[in-house]
């Protein structure tokens, strides 16, 4: 009928709308442009513009029909609210005259359906129009009021298109939101609403018959009290299950069940949705029967969940979360507790119904949600005579207690490798925190975690809940911070779908940022939570704390990778690596040559010859250890006899060896900390330019004002400890060990006792030369590390621009302290 509106103004109105709960300056500027474009009236005869409106609504519409209309309907309200107490209201009266103006459209589309060239356009333009009829109607349902029997033959739409079924519903939205708002309508129209929908809750599927029984509630409730009508429906469903339980009991494999089954899906369903919105136990429904529906719908609809066929057990349990919105007390009971908390925490439960649990509780929680928002509207209006909002917290205490029920299993869905369940269960979290309906601090971990999912919409979600959860309880993410970061390594393993790759702590894109970067820019503004949140971290690699190697690497991974921002944050880490090598370092060299000896005695007691010869043997190795340990000036300067001397070093500790290969496995295991935090260590400095002589200068005790420079990242350094990845990917701990895993065992401890006798850095002999001990270190170092590419395993020396240190070489100090 009329020509679209060109697609790239309505791409950019899909744009800027989406901004409507941005920053406050930007969602002032979407409100303003949409107030002029859209809700400024338009005078009536120019009907060309009006027309140019509706089809740009109506394509902005349809365009966000897979992403939601939130922000329609911020937008909208944002707009009425602004002008609620003004005299002058014209976004009102724009409002009237596009309602009006889409149901014109409507009927123009629905003429022109006949025309069999552009039925596909006008269908769907038809459904934009009446979604648009619906969205106005949500948030000011007396718009629609004087078309509402307009509206009505919608109902009676043929359907064999999806877009047929959108009309169907919306109109049954529509008409929900409506008809309790019509003054005397007639009973004709009345009944013919309530046929049509009985119609199609007898003949369509779920979506339609979840609308049409939405609508038939409010329209019976409400309106018409015509109860015998929804009572006859309902046992006529409730019938067919009791049956359907019956010849099930009698005989589990009867083929009359499986013929049956399309009938018992639908029956399932269709009780529970009755339920959701009428109360039969109302004298109203069942009269003076005594038995209690509630309690016989539980019954019955528990039984199927024990059904052997997943599709039957779906319906059930879609059923009971129907029921459970009616009456929410149902939840509390030992058998359907039993059913949630097992199909949430059985690992090996089937996918699909997880996720129905989850959307049951999330269903519910919106629920509540929408009535607590009535109640609060409804108070407002009659404050004055009688306390609304205490019914509303009556009905908050029975979902806080709902939810502590059932929280920890939701929780423990994040650790699912099926994204959706993961989306589901932070849905949950989000209403259930929302609400305030339980103490936030027992999930901040969780969220922590789900902050490093793949999917940015989940990433941005949780970490949107903390951001909220840091304004109102300031202390909360820090005190549980290191808990997070240890959960968030958890979730990574379960969504890890290659188990033999190592989990990283860093995305694999351009940007290669922490996964917790976002928690780490949440802690990083307090000097005080930020320095205990990294001490925390570093202590996981002492050799005392029993870390797993590849925690280890994951949290080695996000501290190289964090959005520092100062120098003072990385000399810090810096700092404290040097303090935890120090002490760690000692005790694995020191545990490491006890278990030699101790085992050596152990496993057999040598002649009176072989002690002496084992004490030789000792010997020559502890004399080799010393010659390794002599700074390199004070040996031969050639290489090859270096070599020769590092040879004679590790042959002379491999006789050492016991024929037990578990304190070498161990050392391998526990020195992998210590290989990371080297590692990190020439990261940074590689990363931010330092010199080993700003290192050492740093002093945490100074003033923060002393580092508070701007750091300047080098780019292309990253982060690839070889050793550590290597030793993962191997899984050394239970596979066999050979000479040659033996020998480079040892060269490791060799090295390990080098660098740790060369730990602290010397003085220089001569203006610009450098240390034998430092060169003995760098050596160590080197070679610990896997000797690769200087930029990511030794430590450049440039100028520090910030401080204008002049150039150091090496990695130990180059000017006198």
């Amino acid at each position: 009928i009329e020509q679209p509106t060109f697609p790239k103004i309505t791409e950019m109105c899909v744009k800027m709308i989406r901004r409507v709960n941005d920053e406050e300056g930007i969602k002032k500027l979407v409100n303003e442009t949409f107030q002029k474009l859209w809700f400024t009236p338009t005078p009536h005869l120019d009907k060309e513009a009006m027309t140019r409106k509706i089809l740009n609504i109506t394509d902005v519409v349809a365009a966000c029909r897979d992403t939601g209309y939130d922000w329609f309907e911020q937008l909208l309200q944002n707009l009425l609210k602004s002008e609620e107490d003004a005299s002058y209201k014209p976004v009102k009266k724009a409002c009237t005259q596009l309602v009006d103006n889409l149901v014109e459209h409507i009927l123009k589309y629905e003429e022109s359906l006949s025309d069999s060239d552009n039925k596909g356009v006008n269908s769907g333009r038809l459904v934009a129009c009446i979604t648009t009829l619906f969205l106005f109607s949500k948030i000011r349902p007396q718009l629609m009021v004087k078309h509402a029997m307009t509206m009505q033959p919608y109902l009676t739409t043929k359907c064999s298109t999806q877009n047929d079924f959108m009309v169907i519903c919306n109109v049954a939205k529509i008409l929900e939101l409506v008809v309790p708002l019509m003054e005397h309508p007639s009973e004709t129209f009345l009944a013919t609403i309530e046929e049509d929908l009985m119609k199609l809750i007898i003949k369509y599927g779920m979506t339609v018959v979840q609308h049409c029984v939405s609508c038939l509630g409010a329209v019976v409730n409400k309106v018409t009290q015509n109860y015998k009508f929804v009572w006859a429906c309902f046992n006529r469903y409730y019938g067919a299950l009791s049956k359907l339980k019956s010849q099930h009991q009698e005989d589990p494999n009867s083929t009359i069940l499986t013929a049956n089954k399309p009938a018992l899906l639908r029956s399932l369903f269709t009780v529970g949705a009755l339920c959701r919105h009428f109360d039969f136990d109302q004298e109203d429904f069942k009269g003076n029967s005594k038995v209690n529906i509630k309690d016989k719908v539980l019954e019955l609809l528990m039984y199927f969940t024990k059904h052997s066929d997943e599709e039957v057990q779906t319906k059930a349990i879609i059923g009971l979360g129907f029921a459970f919105i009616q009456h929410p007390s149902l939840m509390f009971e030992q058998e359907v507790k039993t059913l949630y908390n097992s199909i949430l925490s059985d690992k090996n439960c089937s996918v699909n119904l997880k996720i129905q649990v989850l959307k049951n509780l999330q269903t519910y929680l919106q629920e509540e949600d929408t009535r607590m928002q009535q109640a609060d509207r409804d108070w407002k209006k009659v404050a004055k005579q009688e306390d609304l909002k205490e019914m509303g917290d009556i009905s908050s205490g029975m979902s806080s207690s709902i939810m502590q029920l059932y929280l920890k299993q939701v929780l423990e869905a994040f650790f699912h490798t099926q994204s959706s369940v993961r989306h589901f269960a932070l849905n949950v979290i989000a209403l259930t925190l929302n609400q305030g309906l339980i103490h936030p601090v027992q999930c901040v971990p969780y969220l922590i975690a789900m902050g490093t999912d793949p999917e940015p919409s989940m990433r941005n979600k949780a970490d949107q809940q903390l951001v909220e959860i840091d304004k109102k309880y300031a202390g909360f993410i820090h005190m549980k911070a290191v808990a997070g970061m240890k959960m968030s390594y958890q979730v990574q393993q379960a969504i890890n779908t290659c188990p033999k790759d190592p989990v990283r702590g860093f995305r694999h894109d351009e940007s290669s940022s922490a996964l917790c970067s976002h928690l780490y820019s949440m802690i990083r503004g307090n000097r005080q939570h930020r320095r205990a949140f990294l001490i925390s971290l570093l202590n996981l690699f002492d050799d005392t704390a029993k870390t797993e190697v590849n925690m280890l690497l994951y949290i080695a991974d996000n501290l190289a990778c964090f959005p520092y921002q100062t120098q003072e944050e990385p000399l810090f880490i810096m700092h404290h690596i040097d303090i935890t090598l120090s002490v760690s370092g000692s005790n694995l060299l020191q545990s490491f040559k006890e278990s030699m000896v101790k085992d050596k005695k152990k496993e057999r007691k040598p002649s009176s010859d072989e002690e002496t010869d084992s004490d030789s043997n000792s010997g020559s190795g502890s004399d080799s250890e010393e010659e390794a340990s002599k700074p390199r000036r004070l040996r031969k300067r050639v290489d090859s006899d270096s070599d020769s001397d590092e040879e004679n070093d590790i042959n002379a500790v491999m006789k050492c060896l016991p024929e037990n290969s578990a304190p070498l496995i161990e050392f391998a295991n526990v020195s992998q900390g210590i290989l990371l935090l080297l590692m990190l260590k020439q990261h940074l400095k590689n990363l931010c330019g330092f010199s080993d002589s700003k290192i050492q200068k740093y002093s945490p005790s100074e003033s923060a004002k002393v580092y508070d420079k701007a750091i300047n990242r080098k780019t292309g350094v990253h982060f690839h400890p070889k050793q550590t990845l290597d030793f993962l990917r191997s899984d050394m701990a239970s596979s066999k060990i050979t000479e040659e895993v033996k020998r480079s065992i040892v060269k490791q401890y060799l090295d390990f006792k080098l660098l740790m006798e060369h730990l602290d850095p010397d003085e220089e002999e001569e203006d610009g030369e450098v240390s034998a001990s430092t060169n003995a270190r760098n050596k160590a170092i080197t070679s610990l590390l896997g000797g690769g590419s200087p930029k990511n395993n030794a430590a450049e020396t440039e100028d520090d621009e910030s401080d204008g240190e002049d150039r150091g070489g090496g990695t130990s100090g180059v000017r006198r302290r």
